[in-house]
């Protein structure tokens, strides 16, 4: 199994390329590459349109490159990338026309996730925070509706979308949200590979909003099984999105182990831990992050021990 790290919270502190090496020194084989980044979420809050989304597709390829040349340089995997989100907003008659807008922008970067050679990409689901919620039908038709518009760029490029667990917060308290019901999720899934005619949609379980939605890691990868393509593991305390090390938080991460064992999980696991860099100088990061590829590195090989014994 291979061991990622998301780029995000690095690049700002040390760059692109200052990232893979540091990334690459740490021990990780492959990354979560931050595409969002091309589109910033405070801007897509804003209604705001992006210069270069609407610019010349070479323009917006050229700004690729730095994360493509990095991968090549220091023999990173560009395994998985994270989209530009939130990937709708509630109808707002002020700004009509910018859901297409955003599904357009969505279509660019799975051609820029091609592009640098990554080949799975995390698209967050449609849905609306609270308290602006829609039904679960209606939501449900929404992400057929969304996604569905996404496959024919996905099978065009050869980037699997993959969904993901979410939550919604209410004054200070977390909520379930979208694909966080898992009969919602594997139902969603299923229904977008049989109209897409394939493998087109995976899943991307982000453990940090299991534990906000109080799910048990090991039930739901047990449901989930083979539509996991990658994950986001990160800790909190069960209150708060926090995005920390294992064993920072609450999580019972032996059943989070016992899961990878279970349904044999083989890929790259990616930790998305970004703010326990927040924590530290940056003289101490590549430390931090050589604990972090550790822990991923232990997790691998008790899920084989524990594999091997079944």
């Amino acid at each position: 199994m291979k061991i990622g790290v998301q780029t995000g919270g690095l690049e700002e502190r040390f760059g692109i390329e200052g990232t893979y090496k540091i990334v690459k020194e740490a021990g990780f084989d492959a990354v979560d590459v931050n595409l969002d980044h091309l589109f910033p979420g405070h801007e897509i809050r804003k209604h705001m349109r992006s210069p270069l989304i609407d610019g010349p597709e070479e323009e917006l390829l050229k700004v690729c490159d730095v994360w493509k040349e990095a991968a090549a340089k220091y023999g990173i995997d560009n395994y998985q990338a994270h989209a530009p989100f939130p990937s709708v907003l509630p109808p707002d008659p002020a700004f009509p026309g910018y859901d297409a807008y955003l599904l357009d922008a969505l279509k660019k970067t799975v051609k820029c996730c091609a592009y640098i050679g990554c080949k799975k990409l995390v698209i967050h689901p449609f849905y609306y925070k609270l308290p602006d919620t829609l039904s679960a039908d209606e939501e449900f038709e929404m992400n057929v509706r969304c996604y569905s518009e996404l496959a024919d760029a996905a099978k065009e490029h050869g980037v699997m979308i993959l969904l993901e667990n979410m939550f919604s917060t209410y004054k200070g308290k977390p909520y379930a949200a979208c694909c966080s019901d898992i009969s919602y999720a594997e139902r969603l899934v299923d229904t977008l590979n049989k109209a897409a005619g394939g493998k087109v949609f995976g899943f991307c379980l982000d453990t940090g909003h299991l534990l906000l939605c109080s799910h048990d890691a090991l039930a739901v990868m047990l449901r989930l099984g083979d539509r996991i393509e990658a994950f986001h593991v990160h800790d909190n305390n069960g209150q708060n999105d926090q995005h920390i090390a294992p064993y920072m938080g609450i999580a019972d991460w032996n059943r989070f182990i016992r899961g990878l064992a279970e349904i044999g999980y083989d890929k790259t696991m990616s930790f998305e831990t970004f703010h326990v860099c927040d924590l530290f100088d940056d003289e101490l990061i590549p430390d931090v992050l050589k604990l972090i590829e550790k822990t991923g590195r232990m997790f691998a090989r008790r899920a084989d021990e524990l594999r091997s014994k079944m």
